[in-house]
C-alpha cells in the first residue's frame, strides 16, 4: 500500500510541475497586436475543432460505458456494488481527453510567445517552445499514472483497471485519426494551391489555408500525439501489472495484492521515470549562435540525462523492493531499444544523412523518382527498429518471461515526460514561424524560428519512431495478457510459459484465418485514413482556389482571406471521415472473437502487430524523409526554392504528409486498441461458443 502511495505522489508532482511550467509559459510576452490576432485565430480554430470532436465522440463513449456496465453485472463477475469496468472506461476516456485538451491549450498560446521570444534570441524562443512541450509531456504521464494507481487502489483488481486503458485507447484513436486528417487535409490543400500552383511561399498570409494548417499542427501533433502516447503509457503499466497478477495467482499466492512487489514495480518505475524526466528538462538550453547540431544535442542531453537517471532509480528500486536484477535488465533493454530506434529514425529522416540526401538528389529528375526513392528509404528503415524490438523481446523474455516484455515497454516509456516534450515542442516552433511570416517580422526572427522548426521536424520524426517502437512492445505485452485471460496460455511465477503445448497453434485453420485477417487490417485502416485525407484535402483545394479567384486583391496582398471557412471545411471533413476507421478498430476484434473464437482473435492480434509495426515504420520514415528532402532543396541545393527540383520535392512532401502524420501514427493506436479491447472482452469470449466452431 505504501509503495503505491509513492507512485501516486509522483503523479501529483508531475501535475504540479506542469502547472508551474504552464504559468511560466503564459507569463511570457505575447508580441504585438498583429501577432496576437493571428495567434487568436489559431487558438479559436483549434479550440472549436477539439470541442466538436469531443462532442462527436460523446455518443460512442456513452454506448460503450452502458455496454460495459451491463457486462459488469452479467459476465465479468467482479462482485462489486458498482459497474467497475464501465467506471474505469469512462475515467480513461475523460483523462485521455483532458490530457490532450490541456497540452493543446498551452501550445496554442505558446506559439505567439515563441515568435515574440525569437525577436530577443534563439535560446529564449527554445525555452518557451520546449516548456510548452514539457507541459504536454508531464501532464500525460501525471494524469496517466494517477489514473492507473487510483483505480487500482479503489478496485484492487487489475482486470477492472484494463477498462481505463480501453477508454484511453478509444479516445486516442479518434483524436489521432481526426487530428491527423484535419492537419494533413489543410497542409496538403494549402501547399498544393499556394506553393505549387500560385508559387507563393509557405505560411504566406495571402493563402487562405495557412491558419487551418497552423491549427492542424496543434490538433494533430500536440493533442493527437499526446493521446497516442498517453494510451501507450497507461497500457504498458496495465499489461505489466496484469501479467504479474496472473503469474502470482497461478503460483498459488493470494493474488494481486499491494504487498506483491511484482505488481507494484511497474507503477513505481513509472513514478521514477516522472522524476527523471522532470530533472532532464532542466538540462535543455542552447547558445545564441547554436547551429542545427548544437540545438539537436541540447535536446538529446535532456533525454540522455533522464535515461541515465532512470537507470539509477531503477537500480535503487530493485535493491529496495526486490533482489531480482533480471527486472532491472528488462528496463534497461527497453530503454536502450527505444534510444536506438529514435537514432535510427533520425538517420533515415534527417537531411544531415545520406538516405534523405539521396531523395533530394532524385528531385532533379522529377516527382516520380522522389516518390520511388522515398518509398524505398521507408522500407529500408524497418530493419533496425525490428531488430531492436526483437532483441529486446528475446532478452526481456529470457530475464522475466512475458512480464519482462511488459517491463521493457514500461522502461521504454518511463521517461515519456521529456521524450514527448521534445516532440510536442515541434508544432509550437512551426506555428511560431508561421506567425513570424504572417506578421512580417524581421527576417532574422524567421531564421531563428526556422532553425527551431528544422529541429522540430527531426524530433518529430524520432518521436514517431519512438512511439511506434513503444506501441509494438505494448501491443505484444497486451497480447500476452489477453492470451492469459482467455486461457490460451498459462504462465508461471517467473512469467514464462508453463505448458508449451497449450497456446495458439498457427496451423489451426480458424487461427490461421485470424492471423491473415489481422495482417490485412493495418492496410485497410491506412487506406481509409489516406482516402480520408485525400477527400478532405480536395475540399480545401477547391476553397483556396475559389478565394484566390473571387476575393479582389488577395494575390496582391490587399484582400483578406476567409481563413475561418478553410478551418470549418477541415473540421467537418475530419469529423466525418474519422468514424469508420475508429469503429473498425473496436468492431474487428469483437466480431472475430464472437465468430471464430478467442484463439482466432489471438491470431488476429499477432497478424496485426506483425504487419502494422512494419507498415507504421515505413510510412512514418518515408514521410519524414520526403519532408526533409524538400527542406534540403530549400537550403539551396539542386537549384533551391522555385526550381523544378523544388517543385518535385514539394510534391513528394505532399504525398508524405498523410504517411507520416495521419496513417503511420494512427496504426500505433490501432494495434494497442485492438489488443486492449480483446483483453477487456476476454471473459465474454470464454462464456460463449464461436459461431464458426471447427473443433
Amino acid at each position: 500500500m505504501e509503495s503505491i502511495i509513492v507512485a501516486l505522489a509522483a503523479g501529483v508532482v508531475a501535475l504540479v510541475f506542469a502547472g508551474i511550467t504552464a504559468m511560466r509559459v503564459l507569463s511570457a510576452e505575447p508580441g504585438n497586436a498583429l501577432m496576437q490576432s493571428i495567434g487568436d485565430a489559431i487558438r479559436t480554430g483549434a479550440g472549436a475543432f477539439l470541442r466538436r470532436e469531443y462532442m462527436s465522440l460523446l455518443p460512442f463513449v456513452v454506448v460503450v460505458t452502458v455496454v460495459l456496465g451491463v457486462l459488469d453485472y452479467t459476465v465479468f463477475k467482479h462482485e462489486m456494488a458498482v459497474p467497475a469496468t464501465a467506471i474505469s472506461y469512462l475515467v480513461g476516456a475523460i483523462c485521455s481527453g483532458t490530457a490532450g485538451f490541456i497540452g493543446m491549450n498551452v501550445a496554442v498560446r505558446a506559439n505567439v510567445r515563441t515568435a515574440a521570444a525569437a525577436m530577443r534570441g534563439l535560446n529564449p524562443a527554445l525555452r518557451v517552445a520546449f516548456s510548452s512541450g514539457t507541459v504536454m509531456g508531464v501532464t500525460v504521464v501525471g494524469i496517466g499514472l494517477l489514473g492507473v494507481t487510483v483505480l487500482y487502489l479503489i478496485f484492487q483488481e487489475i482486470s477492472v483497471v484494463a477498462g481505463f486503458g480501453f477508454g484511453a485507447s478509444s479516445i486516442a484513436l479518434f483524436a489521432r485519426v481526426g487530428g491527423g486528417i484535419f492537419t494533413k487535409a489543410a497542409d496538403v490543400g494549402s501547399d498544393l494551391v499556394g506553393k505549387v500552383e500560385a508559387g507563393i511561399p509557405e505560411d504566406d498570409p495571402r493563402n487562405p489555408g495557412v491558419i487551418a494548417d497552423n491549427v492542424g499542427d496543434n490538433v494533430g501533433d500536440v493533442a493527437g500525439m499526446g493521446a497516442d502516447l498517453f494510451e501507450s503509457y497507461v497500457s504498458s503499466i496495465i499489461s505489466a501489472v496484469a501479467l504479474s497478477a496472473s503469474a502470482v495467482a497461478l503460483a498459488g499466492a493470494a493474488g494481486s495484492e499491494f504487498t506483491d512487489s511484482q505488481s507494484v514495480f511497474p507503477m513505481l518505475l513509472a513514478g521514477a521515470g516522472i522524476v527523471a524526466a522532470i530533472l532532464g528538462t532542466f538540462v535543455v538550453r542552447s547558445g545564441e549562435q547554436a547551429n542545427f547540431d548544437k540545438l539537436l544535442w541540447s535536446l538529446r542531453y535532456g533525454i540522455f540525462a533522464a535515461g541515465g537517471l532512470l537507470i539509477i532509480f531503477a537500480a535503487i528500486l530493485t535493491i529496495t523492493l526486490t533482489d531480482n536484477w533480471w527486472w532491472f535488465g528488462c528496463v534497461v533493454a527497453g530503454l536502450v531499444a527505444g534510444t536506438i530506434i529514435g537514432l535510427a529514425t533520425e538517420y533515415f529522416t534527417s537531411y544531415s544523412y545520406k538516405p534523405t540526401q539521396q531523395v533530394s538528389a532524385a528531385s532533379e529528375t522529377g516527382a516520380a523518382t522522389v516518390i520511388i526513392q522515398g518509398i524505398a528509404s521507408g522500407m529500408l528503415s524497418t530493419l533496425i527498429p525490428v531488430v531492436c524490438v526483437s532483441v529486446a523481446i528475446l532478452l526481456a523474455y529470457y530475464f522475466a518471461g512475458f512480464y519482462g516484455v511488459a517491463l521493457a515497454g514500461v522502461g521504454l516509456l518511463s521517461t515519456l515526460g521529456i521524450t514527448l516534450a521534445t516532440d510536442a515542442y515541434g508544432p509550437v516552433a512551426d506555428n511560431a514561424g508561421g506567425i513570424a511570416e504572417q506578421a512580417n517580422l524581421d527576417p532574422e526572427v524567421r531564421e531563428r524560428t526556422d532553425a527551431l522548426d528544422a529541429l522540430g521536424n527531426t524530433t518529430a520524426a524520432t518521436g514517431k519512431g519512438f512511439a511506434i517502437g513503444s506501441a509494438a512492445l505494448t501491443a505484444l505485452a497486451l497480447l500476452a495478457a489477453y492470451s492469459v485471460s482467455a486461457e490460451l496460455i498459462k504462465i508461471g511465477e517467473d512469467g514464462k510459459l508453463v505448458d508449451a503445448n497449450l497456446g495458439i497453434n498457427l496451423l489451426q485453420p480458424e487461427i490461421l484465418v485470424g492471423l491473415v485477417i489481422g495482417a490485412m487490417l493495418p492496410f485497410i485502416f491506412s487506406a481509409l485514413t489516406m482516402q480520408a485525407v485525400g477527400r478532405a484535402a480536395q475540399g480545401i483545394v477547391e476553397e483556396v482556389r475559389r478565394q484566390f479567384r473571387e476575393i479582389p486583391g488577395l494575390m496582391e496582398g490587399t484582400g483578406t482571406p476567409d481563413s475561418a471557412r478553410c478551418v470549418d471545411i477541415s473540421t467537418r471533413g475530419a469529423l466525418r471521415e474519422m468514424i469508420v476507421p475508429g469503429l473498425m478498430a473496436v468492431v474487428a476484434p469483437i466480431a472475430t472473437g464472437f465468430i471464430l473464437g478467442a484463439g482466432a482473435l489471438g491470431g488476429l492480434l499477432i497478424g496485426s502487430v506483425a504487419s502494422g509495426f512494419m507498415l507504421a515504420i515505413m510510412m512514418a520514415s518515408a514521410g519524414g524523409t520526403w519532408d526533409n528532402a524538400k527542406k534540403y532543396v530549400e537550403l539551396g541545393n539542386y537549384g533551391g526554392k522555385g526550381s523544378e527540383a523544388h517543385k518535385a520535392a514539394v510534391e513528394g512532401d505532399v504525398v508524405g504528409d498523410p504517411f507520416k502524420d495521419t496513417s503511420g501514427p494512427s496504426l500505433n493506436i490501432l494495434l494497442k486498441l485492438m489488443a486492449v479491447v480483446s483483453l477487456v472482452f476476454a471473459p465474454v469470449f470464454l462464456e460463449v461458443s464461436p459461431l464458426i466452431n471447427l473443433a
